[in-house]
């Protein structure tokens, strides 16, 4: 699949020219026009990103009828707000060709496991609507996701729920306060927070489920759409769980959902 850089004249604030350096999406298209899309964001603690949460889930989503793009976002040694700016950048770039790629501007989602669960939920409360008077017009675009799905994610920086190695990675040794709470997704959310799909399991010994649980519960407060399944058993990275016979059913009941929100067509 070829790949297509975010920025090709180089990203914002970019610490050099490797890949790492370059956000970019690889394309997963489905036949025809007017497709829904989703954006995957991979896991691995703003630190990496880990490959069985990329290809195979976007591979997945086209027997829906989906179209997928997989993001190389930036991590470590990139710090907020690389990695946001970068899942911004790609919901703009999707809109803007929209046409180009068959798929609908008003049916276009963000899915993130883990860490990358964190960076998909930021992208649902911390949007903006884009600025007509950029003189990029992929700046024009908005980058509001149409729908979230977050799997087993990091929602909360704060001591006691969140993921010390994602939170590190992110803010550094020593975050700011207001930059904590800003970045706790289950504290920005709104009436306007689009619709979400949330899986955890109950016993993840790496991200609590706290908070995926704080983050419905927040959404709940809101009046925002939700689903929330939480599994009893299943280790943290378990991706599409294929091989826990329970788990695995995360798919088929994500991909209800979708059908429900009119993103899916193929079931």
């Amino acid at each position: 699949m070829e790949t297509l850089l975010l920025w090709p004249e180089g990203a914002p604030h970019a610490l050099g020219t490797g890949d790492e350096d370059r956000p970019a999406v690889t394309p997963y298209l489905v036949d025809g026009k007017h497709n829904a899309a989703i954006v995957i964001c991979p896991g691995g603690g703003y630190g990496m990103r880990a490959e069985h949460e990329g290809a195979p889930v976007a591979r997945w989503l086209n027997t829906l009828g989906i179209s997928a793009f997989v993001l190389r976002y930036r991590v470590a040694p990139y710090r907020y707000p690389a990695a946001l700016q970068d899942a911004q950048r790609a919901l703009k770039t999707i809109r803007h060709r929209a046409e180009e790629f068959g798929i609908d501007p008003g049916r276009l989602g963000i899915l993130g496991f883990s860490a990358g669960g964190h960076l998909a939920s930021t992208a649902g409360v911390l949007y903006d609507q884009g600025n007509p008077d950029h003189r990029d017009p992929v700046e024009h675009q908005s980058s509001r996701p149409d729908c979230l799905i977050l799997c087993y994610p990091v929602i909360s920086m704060r001591d006691g729920v969140t993921h010390e190695g994602s939170k590190t990675n992110l803010l550094g040794e020593a975050p700011d306060e207001q930059l904590v709470k800003r970045l706790s997704s289950e504290l920005q959310v709104t009436a306007e927070t689009p619709p979400v799909f949330l899986w955890h399991t109950a016993d993840d010994a790496s991200v609590p489920v706290e908070n995926s649980l704080q983050f419905a519960a927040a959404l709940g407060r809101h009046n925002v759409p939700y689903d929330l399944h939480v599994y009893a058993h299943g280790i943290h990275g378990l991706g599409l769980a294929e091989e826990e016979p329970h788990t695995k059913s995360w798919s088929e009941a994500c991909a209800s959902w979708l059908q429900l929100n009119r993103f899916a067509n193929n079931i």
